[in-house]
């Protein structure tokens, strides 16, 4: 089937029920979900043991804090990628094609991207890219990292561009699953449901019984294969799952099949989840504790939203940190690589480490500001749409002000 149109399908038309709600078309709350995350992102790396990062005198402090934020990365990475599978959804709209959603979808990720990535080269690695070999820094540049069975790969240059290696995997095939979705009967979504979320849960067992052990490591979780890592947690066609269970609930929810607990129960179904991924098997802790709280908040956020009720995350504030979170997630980790190389070797008792942790903080809040308002934001709006469709959009508001 072409996946010239993303709404084209050969499937019969659905039954009553399944017709689509009004629904609002921001989400402010889901945005300023995004700001947390990314801020669980920053803390668990700012206490990573390694040399190029480590701040605090303190080891019994700095592997305390470590220790509580060591699920962050089994709650944070299914967040995101379910959240973009059900934003996509949501804001999915008749006549689309693919070429359209892919150019608006690489307008808005590439340019922050390549801006963070040349900085993390300049600042962290050295003119020479002394840690990193012209291999490891083509595919990092063309977003093929994630790829490769290799953590020094994966984490070459910019140490988070993995994610985003991912997530273009998922935006080149959304399109077609997109026409898969669109097959499935409204009544038979929570099947579907069950069936992605139990294939995650799964996704450790495969890993265990399919992949080698191999040699290699994970440098902050001795013990841990390295292949096993890779394979279960950065590997594309794996993580697809997460997404496509994001796009899943998403359907849901617009079409009203989504049974909502709220924004609050949601919460504490998430953070009790959280508490038991510290002491779950780590493999199982990385892929499937959090999922389902994780999807019912997603959920429960854009359904608050569309009713216009009142949530903590849409107030003004936390939609600007919401909306600047893509391009604080990119710079983070060179800001505290960079920080490390400033303050020399020195490491400093616990209030003056919190106090240079704050200090990082706002340098990378307000690097990731400059970063969306003068590359992000501008050049997503001027590239998000070819020039045929801008001067034809051009030509309609005439019109429209004339018959007003």
């Amino acid at each position: 089937m072409s996946t010239a149109s993303l709404t084209r399908t050969e499937s019969p038309a659905p039954p009553v029920q399944d017709v689509t709600a009004p629904r609002t078309s921001r989400l402010p709350t889901l945005t300023g979900l995004r700001f947390p995350a990314a801020l669980l992102v920053f803390l668990f790396h700012a206490v990573l043991p390694f040399a190029s990062i480590r701040i605090f005198a303190d080891t019994g402090v700095e592997r305390g804090i470590y220790k509580a934020l060591s699920g962050v990365a089994g709650l944070t990475m299914p967040f995101w990628f379910m959240l973009s599978g059900f934003i996509l959804i949501w804001s999915a709209r008749p006549g689309d094609t693919a070429r359209a959603f892919w150019r608006r979808r690489y307008a808005k990720i590439v340019p922050p991207y390549i801006v963070a990535w040349v900085l993390a080269l300049v600042l962290v690695e050295g003119v020479d890219g002394s840690h990193t070999t012209p291999a490891q820094g083509f595919l990092s540049l063309f977003m093929i990292q994630s790829w490769v069975p290799d953590i020094a790969t994966n984490f070459a240059v910019n140490n988070v561009s993995w994610s985003l290696s991912t997530e273009a995997f998922f935006y080149l095939s959304f399109p077609a699953l997109y026409l898969v979705l669109r097959r499935i009967q409204g009544h038979h979504l929570k099947y579907w449901i069950g069936g992605v979320i139990a294939a995650v849960a799964v996704t450790p067992l495969v890993t265990y019984a399919l992949i080698p052990v191999g040699t290699g490591v994970v440098p902050n979780e001795p013990g841990q294969s390295a292949n096993y890592f890779w394979f279960s947690y950065v590997f594309p066609p794996g993580r697809l799952l997460d997404f496509a269970l994001g796009m899943l609930v998403g359907r849901a929810v617009v079409l009203g099949r989504w049974r909502n607990i709220g924004m609050i129960w949601s919460g504490v179904l998430l953070a009790v989840s959280y508490v038991a991924t510290l002491y779950v098997p780590w493999m199982f802790g990385l892929r499937i504790t959090c999922i389902i709280p994780a999807a019912l908040l997603i959920a429960a956020g854009a359904i608050a939203d569309n009713e216009g009720r009142f949530t903590i995350f849409r107030n003004r504030a936390m939609v600007w940190l919401g909306e600047i979170s893509f391009a604080f997630y990119l710079v983070h980790f060179t800001v505290l690589e960079y920080a490390r190389r400033l303050l020399g070797d020195r490491l400093f008792d616990t209030p003056a480490a919190l106090a240079v942790l704050a200090g990082e903080l706002a340098a990378a809040v307000l690097l990731a500001w400059a970063l969306y308002a003068w590359v992000e934001r501008p050049l997503t709006r001027k590239w998000s749409r070819s020039r045929k469709a801008r001067a034809a959009a051009e030509a309609v508001l005439p019109r429209q002000r004339t018959s007003a």
